[in-house]
C-alpha cells in the first residue's frame, strides 16, 4: 500500500482513504479464506447403470455425511472409455472409470503416464458371481470355437476388455481376426437383433444377460472367465497431481463411496435398490432382481481393485498385440484413500 500521509493529502481525505482501505482488507481476507475453503468439486464420469457407480452413489445423498462439506459431486455421462481417456487428458473429469485395456492405451498411447487406479468398480469371473457370456444360437451349427471359422462376430467395442476375451479364446483355437473369421462392431443393445437376424454368430450381450427370448435361443459357448481368469474389468482412476492436490477431501469422498455401495450391496435392501434402479434406467423393477446379487458381476464393498488380475489382464492384452510395452500396474495404483476410507468404517 503506498504511504498515504507522505503524499501530503489533506488530513480528512487521508484518513478516510486509511478507514476505506482498513475496511477492504478486513472484507476480502475471510473471503479469500473462504474461497480456499469451498468444497473441492469432484466431476466424476460413468457410462450405464447397473454397472457404473456413479449414479447409485449420487442417489444415496442421506449416506455422503461430507458431501456439500469437504466436497460436491457432478456427474457427467459419456458413450464409453475412450472419451473417458478424453476428457481426462483435457482437465475435464477428475475420476473416471476405465477398462484394463483402455487403461494401458492411455498410459502406452495416450501418455497419461500419471494415471492412478483409485478403487475398483466392476469384476468379472469373481469367485462364483457372473462372468460375461459369449453366446451362440441354440438351433446353429456352432458347437465348438473352431466352428467359428469363417463366421461374423459382434464385439460392442474393438479393443475393449471383452473384446480381447473374444480374441483370446479364438487364438487358443488358433484363429486369427480377417484370416479366419469377421469382426463387426455393435451397441451392446443390438447384439440380440444380430444373432436373431443372422448378422453374428457370436455374441456378448451383457448386461442383457436376463433376456427371457434371448436365453431361449442362446446359449453359451465361452465366458469371459475363461479367457482371462478374473479380470478386473472397470476401476476408478485420477490423475497424480489431482489426488496429490486433494487428498483430504477424496479421503472423505472415498468414506462416502464405500458408505453407499456397501448399502447397494447389502441384501437386505435389494427391493428398494430394484426400485431406485428401475426408476434411473426406465424399465420395471422385476427385470433387475439380478442386480447387485451373484448374478451380476462382482463389486468390492472395500472398493479394493484386484491389481493382480489386472497385471495378467495388461499381459494377455499385450499377447495380442494391442500393446507394446509392459505395464506395471502397482506403480499405477494409489489406494492409500479408500483404504483410509475403510478403516474409518470399520
Amino acid at each position: 500500500m503506498p504511504d498515504l500521509l507522505a503524499m501530503n493529502l489533506p488530513v480528512r481525505i487521508t484518513t478516510a482513504l486509511l478507514v476505506g482501505a482498513a475496511f477492504v482488507i478486513a472484507v476480502a481476507l475471510p473471503l479469500a479464506v473462504l474461497r480456499a475453503d469451498e468444497p473441492l468439486k469432484i466431476r466424476l464420469g460413468w457410462i450405464g447403470v447397473p454397472g457404473s457407480w456413479g449414479p447409485p452413489v449420487d442417489e444415496k445423498k442421506d449416506l455422503a455425511k461430507h458431501r456439500g462439506t469437504s466436497y460436491t459431486l457432478e456427474l457427467s455421462r459419456l458413450a464409453g472409455t475412450s472419451p473417458m481417456i478424453t476428457a481426462l487428458a483435457a482437465g475435464e473429469l477428475d475420476i473416471a472409470p476405465l477398462s484394463f485395456s483402455a487403461f494401458g492405451l492411455a498410459v502406452e498411447n495416450g501418455g497419461l503416464t500419471d494415471l492412478r487406479i483409485i478403487a475398483d468398480e466392476i469384476e468379472d469371473g469373481y469367485e462364483d458371481y457372473y462372468t460375461t457370456e459369449f453366446l451362440v444360437r441354440k438351433d446353429g451349427p456352432i458347437k465348438t470355437i473352431e466352428d467359428l471359422k469363417g463366421k461374423t462376430l459382434a464385439t460392442n467395442a474393438i479393443g475393449g476388455a471383452t473384446d480381447m476375451a473374444m480374441r483370446v479364446m479364438l487364438r487358443r483355437s488358433h484363429l486369427e481376426e480377417k484370416k479366419d473369421y469377421t469382426i463387426v462392431e455393435t451397441q451392446l443393445g443390438n447384439m440380440k437383433a444380430f444373432l436373431i437376424d443372422g448378422k453374428a454368430d457370436l455374441i456378448a450381450p451383457s448386461p442383457n444377460f436376463v433376456d427371457a427370448d434371448l436365453r431361449g435361443i442362446s446359449r453359451s459357448l465361452f465366458t469371459q472367465k475363461d479367457a482371462f481368469g478374473l479380470t478386473q474389468f472397470t476401476a476408478w482412476y485420477a490423475r497424480a497431481p489431482f489426488i496429490a492436490k486433494n487428498r483430504a477431501a477424496l479421503v472423505d469422498f472415498m468414506e462416502d463411496y464405500l458408505r453407499a455401495i456397501r448399502w447397494w450391496l447389502d441384501p437386505a435392501n435389494h427391493a428398494e435398490a430394484a426400485e431406485i434402479l428401475a426408476r434411473l434406467t426406465k424399465t420395471p423393477p422385476a427385470s433387475l432382481g439380478w442386480a447387485y446379487t451373484k448374478q451380476d458381476w462382482h463389486h468390492d464393498r472395500d472398493g479394493q481393485p484386484k491389481l493382480d488380475a489386472m497385471q495378467h489382464n495388461l499381459e494377455l492384452q499385450k499377447e495380442l498385440g494391442f500393446l507394446k510395452g509392459n505395464i506395471d500396474v502397482k506403480s499405477h495404483a494409489d489406494l492409500s484413500m479408500v483404504e483410509e476410507a475403510a478403516l474409518r468404517l470399520k
